[in-house]
């Protein structure tokens, strides 16, 4: 219990640079605190202890601004930065060295009482506001940007941005695990500027293709024309 504490608080001091001391981390940081309860919470949980658990859960969500259920598996060295708002449903699965910033949200779109919530590989990092909805998987080292909305499975070690989340960015293998803030790399695109993009390349091409078909039915017009010309003109 010791050792995943401290490699808790140690995750804080590597992937937030404003985080100076490990008391500070202890003191200060609601998604900590969210993420010790949680862990109380889940030991409670799985021993059948279900309604204490829920209730220390309950707790810990009026204190820390983080609901995570006690039902939901989380890894090690799960960090949760500035922490209000972020929902962690009961069948969620949160690999290791996972990130989440405020206002994630891990729902389930189901009423069944089965897999109903996403389930997180290693690494994976979601900016603040992101929803991940249903019980899709979010592939190792994947990135989903701020208020991005997931409906669909992710690809490992790949940036998804949008409403709804679109591939913007595939990385290199050896880029998989290094941490970026909020889930965001330069080079990414925005898919819908995009798109935009190339409805206009389309839209040029056609033009183009229009006006040579101007050009050649006015070709053949004034061809036929002189034809005809000829042909009165020798009568």
């Amino acid at each position: 219990m010791f050792k995943r504490l401290k490699e808790d608080i140690d995750s804080y001091i590597v992937r937030d640079p404003a985080a100076k001391s490990r008391l500070e981390v202890v003191l200060c940081y609601p998604g900590l605190h969210a993420v010790i309860f949680y862990r109380i919470a889940h030991a409670l949980w799985i021993r059948e202890w279900r309604l204490l658990g829920r209730v220390l859960s309950h707790f810990a969500k009026i204190i820390s601004g983080v609901e995570i259920h006690p039902g939901a598996t989380v890894g090690r060295r799960f960090f949760i930065d500035h922490g209000t708002g972020v929902v962690v449903g009961e069948t969620a699965e949160i690999g290791d060295d996972v990130t989440l910033y405020q206002g994630v949200t891990l729902g389930g779109t189901s009423l069944s009482q089965g897999k109903r919530h996403p389930t997180l590989e290693d690494f994976v990092i979601v900016g603040a506001g992101a929803q991940i909805l249903g019980p899709h998987i979010i592939g190792a080292g994947s990135r989903v940007g701020a208020n991005a909305v997931v409906l669909e499975d992710v690809p490992p070690g790949v940036t998804m941005v949008g409403v709804p989340a679109k591939v913007v960015l595939r990385r290199k293998k050896d880029e998989d695990t290094e941490f970026c803030a909020y889930g965001t790399t330069g080079g990414m695109v925005d898919p819908v500027v995009r798109t935009i993009e190339t409805l206009r390349a389309e839209i040029n091409a056609l033009k183009g293709r229009v006006e040579e078909l101007e050009d050649e039915t006015i070709n053949d017009d004034t061809q036929n024309d002189t034809k005809l010309d000829v042909v009165s003109g020798g009568r």
